[in-house]
């Protein structure tokens, strides 16, 4: 298994990056295309193992999915919400029932989104994915949508992939309660496909959490789309019936989650980065790690072609107190930098990140600690103390963040190795190419 060796970098440079497309808006804008009436044109598309999976996926659920990646462009032929060549399947079980296949490998928002969408179908399928995925909430989606009718059968443990959903039954509430404790994904996953349900859909939400960023980024998506999802009040969201998305062009913003580490960079080595056609008004929830940084101690400023974070020039920073309920995949990168603020860092709103990719608020806390960083670990939240970064290998558990955040970690403090850096492949596949142009980490 490949690791890569981090490299110091010299304070007081200057660097431009551009990164991919935001996974987020591209695996929303991949299903609002299928649902689509006509054909939708998606522009400056992430291509990386999540959104591949989810391309073919749609490909083979039958879809026409014309992939140019070179040109980071996707085109779509919907059918206004049905599903193509109904009768086709590639697998005959139960009673010479026809079921598709489906595979969602380890992508969240493709396993959230494909099932709502599959299961509001009315239609057969079989859907597996990875043994990473097995082990990621949702069994919350999965009741809400047993309420709306649909019909499943688990093969391995209660409601955990692999199913079949086994078609839907003529029940069609327009009601439904929804606990999103666990992921947002749940309630963008009813949303986005909520318009399949004839009657509309009103969404009770039963649970305590109020981190909904990526909600209204699903809810402007739907709107650019020509559908509309209203927030009734502070739990209830409701879809009007009668409602079809229409095909457009569209393109994708930049994703300020990969962004966030070249800034965090400019943080700890006193540099500036400007990451290009990144923008403030931007609904992605991560842009609030950028209010973050200014906090520690960071100047910013955003120019025509992009947002700039200037570290300080001693590389100081301020440890800071944060709920990070509503940006929480910045955890590990706000992680990585504490260890050399003055002060601690408190993180608090995390809890649901123990359910991602790992548990990452106990990975966050094993590898600090063996770079000799003392932490303190909470059920939602860890204290980070400063203090001297020893070289260590860096255990990523198959975490595209975590591999991220902490190759951050060696751009400030000596030997620290990253090992298992494929797992990047996730979301950012060149990321560590784009760290290597700038000369920060060296293959070994």
């Amino acid at each position: 298994m490949a690791q890569y060796a981090c490299r110091p970098l010299e304070g007081g440079g200057k660097y431009e990056v551009a990164v991919p497309g935001s996974k987020s808006i591209t695996n929303r804008a991949l299903l609002i295309g299928a649902l689509a009436e006509g054909t939708t044109i998606l522009e400056g598309v992430l291509f990386s193992d999540d959104s591949r999976v989810f391309m073919k996926a749609l490909q083979d659920i039958g879809f026409s999915v014309e992939i140019e990646e070179e040109k980071h462009r996707v085109t779509i032929m919907g059918l206004g919400g049905k599903i193509p060549g109904a009768d086709r399947a590639d697998e005959n079980t139960g009673g010479g029932k026809a079921y598709r296949r489906v595979y969602v490998g380890s992508a969240g928002t493709a396993a959230r989104f494909l099932t709502a969408f599959l299961a509001l179908s009315g239609q057969r399928f079989l859907v597996e994915s990875s043994e990473q995925m097995k082990g990621r909430p949702m069994e919350p989606l999965l009741r809400a949508l047993e309420s709306l009718g649909a019909e499943f059968e688990y093969l391995e443990k209660p409601y955990r992939f692999p199913f079949r959903i086994c078609g839907r039954t003529g029940n069609d509430p327009d009601q439904v309660e929804l606990n999103i404790d666990e992921s947002s994904q749940f309630l963008s996953a009813l949303l986005l496909s909520g318009v399949m349900c004839a009657d509309g859909i009103t969404i009770h939400l039963t649970g305590t959490r109020n981190a909904r960023a990526y909600v209204g980024i699903s809810m402007k998506m739907m709107e650019a789309f020509g559908c509309q999802a209203r927030q009734l009040d502070g739990n209830t969201y409701r879809i009007l019936p009668g409602q079809k998305y229409r095909g457009r062009r569209y393109r994708i913003e930049p994703d300020v989650s990969a962004a966030c580490y070249f800034y965090a960079i400019a943080a700890v080595t006193g540099s500036e980065v400007k990451v290009r056609h990144v923008r403030r008004n931007t609904d992605q929830g991560d842009i609030r790690f950028v209010d973050v940084l200014e906090r520690m101690g960071c100047r910013t400023r955003e120019e025509p072609d992009g947002i700039v974070v200037c570290g300080r020039a001693d590389a100081g920073l301020k440890g800071i107190h944060v709920d990070m309920a509503n940006f929480s995949d910045q955890t590990m990168t706000l992680a990585a930098i504490a260890p050399f603020a003055q002060g601690k860092t408190v993180i608090d709103g995390i809890g649901h990140i123990r359910r991602q990719e790992s548990d990452r608020i106990h990975g966050i806390v094993t590898e600090l600690g063996r770079m000799g960083v003392a932490c303190e670990e909470r059920e939602d939240g860890i204290t980070i103390y400063p203090g001297e970064v020893k070289p260590a290998v860096v255990r990523t558990y198959d975490d595209h963040r975590m591999a991220m955040a902490f190759a951050v970690t060696g751009c400030r403090a000596e030997g620290i190795i990253i090992d298992n850096p494929e797992c990047c492949r996730k979301t950012f596949e060149n990321y560590f190419s784009l760290l290597t142009s700038l000369d920060l980490i060296n293959k070994i």
